[in-house]
């Protein structure tokens, strides 16, 4: 029989010998920790199934100790073990998320039985996840055969993000494979649906379109300024709808969701283009036709994206929005932090936008960093690593000032992101652009199945640089290579994330109405 491991805190650990030896009669293996402190440092170095945790501990009390292995373990159980039956003690202890607790004195076999239900608990609901996702695998392959329109996306995708979020919590290794497995059949179909309809659904010819980034702010945004309320839009830079799911828990303790939607970002699923139709509520060949002092193509040198703030009061006069609004832009944590101190000076305002930038920071980071390499090596730690990283922000600061004062809350993004693996060769010229997902330019030379081409850049409404550019967004989970330098060049972005391309994790992404509760 396997033996399990088991981390036990208490400041008395010396009188529980023999509740130990029974313990390891029983095919427990027990760790002992004196202090809290001590078996925060234990759980640190070793893989424990379950902690024990003397509530009533001097120096870092048994809570403390419970609220700092959630925040750092959120899937280990908790067994927590008190001297007093005070109903706040219990309240605050559930809710930290303990598996269950015990009134001292204990006697061993009401440790073991504890242990028994606990840890049998996980394991019943890991095979409860396993056998579910086994019936929902032949439906969403069978749905994927049809011809599928783009609500059915939608659905099918969240569906996929549903099950690996669930997956996840399992720890089901073999299944999690399968499910990207069915997740890459999905992008290829996806990549294939965006090539039949994309420049239709942008000239008209297609019926049902998506809201798109250029449309999603005059549909959803515009309205809710004819209210008397406060409206605060926060788009996090490159939040994928997953991202969004891992989050969604800690907002919902201020803010009740009024609808979750999907919209699809333009191509290139890239900031200079995706952010920038959002906030113009014009295609980007339209900005530079309009405003051609507020667009910088991307062989220019320069920001991208500097004049969101104007191009968005350009949109709101088109709309016939006379509102007081504010805008700003963070991009490092001071910046943050200095905006949440200054709230009560934007409540006045009808309109308030925050581009928040951090994920988009991440995700280069990950390709830079070799810290954050290992710290985001695959999805499940990219969504764990955003949890983290929100939890501590000062955007969770600025979201609960955002409840306190009743007002209502839009949180969307531009465009998402992929994990790349498999290279495209691409050759072209030196003034071609150096994104990994999409590349313009002229004389363009690539492989033609893995990409969704657009020779004409005027039918995705891109500007078109020279006589013979053309645009061409690489699919699935694919990344351009050149051929000089190859083996380095892939060997440095394999397994990154990126973004430019066609891709449901790119194109599918989220657009939240929230009120305060």
């Amino acid at each position: 029989m396997e033996r399990i491991n088991v981390l036990w805190a208490d400041d008395e650990i010396d009188l529980l010998k023999p509740h130990i030896l029974f313990l390891k009669d029983k095919g427990y293996d027990v760790q002992p920790a004196a202090s809290g402190d001590e078996a925060l440092e234990l759980a640190e170095k070793n893989d424990y199934s379950v902690v024990l945790l003397d509530e009533n501990m001097p120096g870092l009390s048994g809570l403390e100790t419970l609220n700092r292995l959630k925040a750092k373990y959120s899937d280990l159980p908790v067994i927590m073990i008190t001297k007093s039956e005070e109903e706040h003690l219990m309240e605050d202890a559930i809710g930290s998320k303990i598996s269950d607790y015990l009134i001292k004195p204990v006697n061993p076999n009401q440790i073991l039985l504890s242990l028994k239900k606990t840890l049998d608990n996980r394991r019943l609901i890991s095979e409860k996840t396993t056998s579910n996702y086994q019936q929902e695998f032949r439906q969403i392959g069978m749905t994927m055969g049809d011809r599928l329109n783009w609500p059915e996306w939608q659905e099918i995708y969240k569906k996929l993000v549903y099950w690996e979020l669930e997956l996840d919590s399992s720890k089901d290794e073999s299944m999690s494979e399968i499910l990207k497995m069915q997740k890459s059949e999905a992008n290829k179909l996806y990549g294939k649906f965006i090539e039949n309809n994309y420049i239709g659904w942008l000239n008209g010819k297609n019926p049902n379109p998506p809201m798109f980034s250029h449309t999603i702010f005059k549909q959803r945004v515009a309205p809710m300024l004819d209210k008397d309320e406060t409206t605060f839009v926060v788009l996090i830079d490159n939040l994928r709808y997953d991202q969004w799911k891992v989050i969604q828990p800690i907002i919902s303790d201020y803010f009740k969701v009024e609808s979750e939607e999907l919209y699809c970002s333009i191509l290139p699923t890239a900031t200079q283009y995706a952010r920038n139709a959002f906030f113009a509520g014009l295609m980007p060949s339209e900005i530079e036709k309009r405003f051609p002092k507020l667009w910088l193509n991307d062989e220019e040198e320069g920001g991208k994206n500097m004049h969101e703030e104007e191009l968005l009061a350009e949109q709101l006069k088109r709309l016939g929005k006379d509102v007081k609004m504010s805008y700003h832009k963070i991009t490092n944590h001071a910046a943050g932090k200095k905006l949440s101190e200054n709230m009560s000076n934007l409540m006045q305002n009808k309109l308030n936008v925050i581009v928040y930038n951090f994920v988009d920071m991440l995700s280069h980071a990950r390709t830079e960093m070799e810290v954050i390499r290992e710290l985001a090596d695959d999805e499940s730690a990219y969504r764990s690593i955003t949890l983290s990283w929100f939890e501590h922000s000062p955007l969770h600061e600025i979201i609960k000032q955002i409840a306190a004062k009743k007002c209502k809350l839009v949180i969307t993004t531009d465009h998402g992101t992929i994990k790349v693996t498999e290279p495209s060769k691409v050759v072209g010229d030196k003034n071609v652009n150096t994104n990994l997902r999409y590349k313009q330019g002229k004389s363009l030379d690539y492989v033609k199945k893995d990409v969704f081409e657009v020779r004409n850049p005027a039918d995705a409404f891109l500007p078109k640089q020279h006589v013979s550019t053309a645009f061409v967004f690489v699919k699935e989970d694919m990344f351009f290579a050149y051929p000089n330098n190859y083996n380095y060049y892939v060997g440095y972005y394999r397994n990154t994330f990126q973004h430019g391309g066609v891709s449901l994790e790119e194109m599918i992404i989220p657009f939240i109405t929230l009120s305060a509760k």
